[in-house]
């Protein structure tokens, strides 16, 4: 038997062109259209140009008995399943192992996220938009159901927070090339003016700049909120 047959069998598998080579099985990235933490993670599979390796499910949460269960018992989005079919939760995760899937990350460089200030900002930015995300949630409930103390909290919070990032929009660190704390409060004012309290940007000139800049963002256009 010849030597290439020993080493791969009778299939010859040297001799097979490249067409004939299975592809890996896509990543699944399971979202809910509405959540910002999942369009953070759908944001870096179209900034990072995935698309092709990653595929965007819709999962049905929130509700008794959904298939999606099985799939992350959690029932949180986004939930990534990679190509040897092991899961993940976490936004924070996601977005973090999608971009250094080609060694080169766009978004989580290594230098800025070991510096203290870029931590601070990110902790901000993830603030911001947990306090919206309790403010939606809130108001999804029956209205009988619903907490005044809640709902005039987390407007509170989104107030101050707004003009935290108001008195910071011009320092270096914000206009820099984004990264993941600059993502978070992106579609953390735009889930607010479309979803939220309100628009957080009016009577804030230089965070309303920011936000336009950020908007122009390929991304940020193709996972806008209907």
């Amino acid at each position: 038997m010849d030597a290439r047959k020993r080493a791969y069998g009778s299939c010859a598998l040297l001799a097979l062109p490249l067409s004939h080579m299975k592809e890996p099985p896509p990543m699944k990235l399971y979202v809910t259209y509405g959540s910002p933490y999942a369009r953070l993670a759908r944001m870096v599979v179209l900034e990072k140009g995935l698309e092709g390796r990653v595929e965007v499910l819709e999962a049905k949460t929130r509700t008794a008995g959904s298939p999606y269960y099985h799939i992350n018992p959690s029932g949180r989005v986004p939930y990534l399943v990679d190509d040897a079919g092991i899961g993940m939760e976490d936004s924070q995760l996601i977005c973090a192992y999608l971009d250094n899937l080609d060694g080169k990350p766009r978004f989580h460089h290594p230098l800025r996220e070991s510096g203290w200030a870029y931590r601070r900002l990110e902790a901000n930015a993830r603030s911001l938009c947990e306090g919206i995300c309790v403010w939606v949630r809130e108001m999804t409930r029956p209205e009988s159901e619903r907490s005044p103390t809640v709902l005039a909290h987390e407007v509170a919070r989104s107030e101050r927070m707004a003009d935290l990032f108001e008195a910071r929009a011009c320092d270096p660190l914000m206009e820099a090339q984004p990264a993941m704390a600059h993502l978070t409060v992106a579609v953390s004012l735009d889930m607010a003016r479309k979803r939220g309290p309100g628009d957080l940007t009016n009577g804030r000139l230089q965070l309303a700049a920011w936000m336009h800049r950020m908007s122009d963002l390929p991304a940020m256009r193709a996972t806008a909120l209907p």
